[in-house]
């Protein structure tokens, strides 16, 4: 594709702009051309039939990157677009067996529909990867939009309709995978440096994650998919380290490493190029610290941005509060979506933990309000577990904090790290808040109560519906709802499904309970119950407002014979609420 090495990736799109992000091979100047297809409807006066929109790249490590963003478009239109590298066209490929790549801006009267999912690994489409890894969910989706597979098993009522796209595809982290590699990316490394050393065949620096992300968004079905579709990311564990800011143990034990400062530098600036820029508003990205910087340069040369993003890479993991990475969107009346950062924001000092700091629980604070049919909250973690597991991670963090006294607390910090268990239950503090104003909302003391809040998650590489009621026996207008799709492409051994589904849902339950009141756990202002699920297979879920109702369902990719690289997409299972 000439001077292009990876994107276009459709980011941020609202009802009157886009934004398109590419990496290119050397220093360039790209070209967006937008060219408004109008279903041979006559152009309105004052509306452009094309827009040319043109950037220089800036390096990242030598690496050349570049966000185009086209403003003054018609809402609830198609755009096709073409993207040039110093004059020459990159995309589409002129052999491409795909439709058009398009920016389709919000059309406030459409019901919105957002799929979303997380964890997902970058192993080849063919019969080894399928057995592997089993099917990508992403893939069998971005095969069914452009039309390839036949939609006899889709789950859409009007599955030949574009117009049925969804308006955002929201990954709830895991995008890629720094520390259990593939083979393809394993040989990459060794290509570098001896894995035999520190940090073996995990990643180690900004190449390395360069090198990692071309690998998760290059298959030329996905590729399509995200020209086409908007995206919106936040990061989980993988995305760093597994379990990563666990505990204030963890985080030490990490920090005395040789290779774990290079690590987490690599991975918030890389994150930052490739994941947090183009989820920000065109006002966010103005008033973001590095991208003002880069905006701001019109010198001779490309500015390159490798100190300045180490810089701030290296202060925002040692200061998480200096930088918000979470974001929220709003879509007119219908939805609000707020994504959390669940990681690099926690406070991990014991008797003082909390997934969100204190600048970041006001922020939260501010953003959860009624007025809008639905409000929805992303979070890498689900904010609702399984009940009875649930209790058992409250319980492990009042034990590491001494609720059984000192002995106590070094067996809890045992349990706590090997058993995973660092969902929002075991920070209880800011679980304890965020239900709270969860409540708040739901009860209409933040406006007019939403029809539904409902909780978005991943991570657990199991999916399931709950829903949530005041303990205290009292009536919230909204339906509370926590909504679980993981994994898109990382499915749990089966080996441990059953023992997960009676552990997490069976076993735990009782005994969650009374581990928890015995180690003096506060009791939780929610109760739930389980609405749908487990259920185990790779899958990526949509939700479709309906007034203030949702319709969600959640669909996998199935291989018919030997067309492993062409499954059929087939619904798992649906739900309205």
């Amino acid at each position: 594709m000439g001077g292009l090495v990876l994107g276009p990736l459709l980011r941020h799109v609202d009802e009157t702009s886009g934004c398109i992000w590419v990496e290119t091979a050397d220093t360039a100047t790209v070209t967006l051309r937008a060219r408004r297809d109008a279903g041979g409807e006559p152009i309105e006066p004052g509306d452009r039939e094309e827009h040319v929109v043109q950037v220089r790249t800036f390096a990242v490590h030598g690496h050349h990157y570049a966000l185009v963003c086209v403003e003054g478009l018609v809402p609830g239109s198609k755009y096709p677009y073409t993207v040039e590298v110093d004059g020459e066209q990159v995309w589409p490929p002129a052999d491409s067996p795909y439709p058009p790549s398009l920016i389709a801006t919000l059309d406030p009267d459409k019901p919105l529909r957002l799929a979303y999912g997380s964890c997902r690994t970058s192993v080849t489409h063919d019969e080894a990867g399928n057995k592997a890894h089993g099917v990508d969910a992403l893939h069998a989706y971005a095969l069914r939009m452009a039309g390839v597979t036949d939609p006899a098993h889709d789950d859409d009522p009007d599955p030949g309709s574009d117009a049925r796209w969804p308006d955002l595809v929201l990954f709830l982290g895991d995008q890629v995978y720094a520390d259990e590699t593939t083979d393809e990316m394993r040989a990459f490394i060794e290509s570098r440096r001896d894995i035999e050393q520190p940090p073996w065949a995990e990643l180690k620096d900004y190449e390395e994650y360069a090198h990692l992300y071309k690998l998760a968004w290059s298959d030329p079905a996905n590729r399509w998919l995200l020209s086409t579709v908007p995206t919106a990311m936040i990061f989980d564990d993988h995305d760093i380290r597994d379990d990563w800011n666990t505990s204030l143990t963890w985080k030490q034990s990490m920090e005395t490493t040789s290779w774990w400062h290079g690590r987490v530098v690599a991975g918030l600036a890389s994150y930052w190029v490739h994941q947090h820029l183009g989820n920000m508003t065109p006002a966010q990205r103005a008033q973001d610290e590095i991208w003002r910087e880069i905006a701001a340069y019109d010198g001779p040369d490309e500015f390159d941005a490798s100190d300045l993003l180490d810089r701030f890479a290296d202060r925002a993991d040692q200061h998480p509060e200096s930088y918000r990475w979470s974001f929220a969107r709003d879509f007119g009346d219908q939805a609000r979506l707020v994504v959390i950062d669940s990681r690099a924001a926690r406070v991990l000092e014991p008797q003082h933990r909390s997934m969100l700091d204190p600048d970041e629980m006001r922020w939260l604070d501010e953003q959860l309000t009624g007025d809008v049919d639905h409000l929805l909250i992303g979070s890498s973690l689900p904010f609702l577990l399984a009940p009875g597991l649930h209790h058992m991670e409250a319980w492990s963090e009042a034990l590491a904090d001494g609720g059984w006294g000192r002995r106590g607390s070094k067996l809890g910090e045992k349990i706590r790290q090997a058993g995973d268990l660092e969902h929002w239950a075991a920070f209880q503090d800011g679980f304890q808040k965020v239900a709270a104003m969860v409540l708040e909302v739901a009860s209409g003391r933040r406006g007019t109560a939403p029809g539904t809040v409902t909780f978005l998650g991943g991570d657990v590489h199991h999916s399931y519906v709950s829903e949530a009621f005041p303990s205290d026996g009292s009536r919230t207008t909204s339906r509370i709802i926590q909504a679980v799709c993981s994994p898109i492409r990382n499915p749990m051994p089966r080996r441990l499904r059953f023992l997960v589904a009676v552990m997490a849902y069976g076993v735990a339950g009782p005994v969650g309970h009374v581990v928890a009141r015995s180690a003096k756990v506060p009791d939780s202002p929610l109760k739930w119950n389980l609405l749908k699920g487990p259920w185990f297979d790779n899958n990526l879920a949509t939700l479709e407002v309906h007034g203030r109702g949702l319709r969600l369902w959640w669909a996998t990719g199935k291989v018919d014979g030997k067309e492993h690289e062409r499954p059929r997409l087939h619904r798992v299972a649906d739900l309205t609420v």
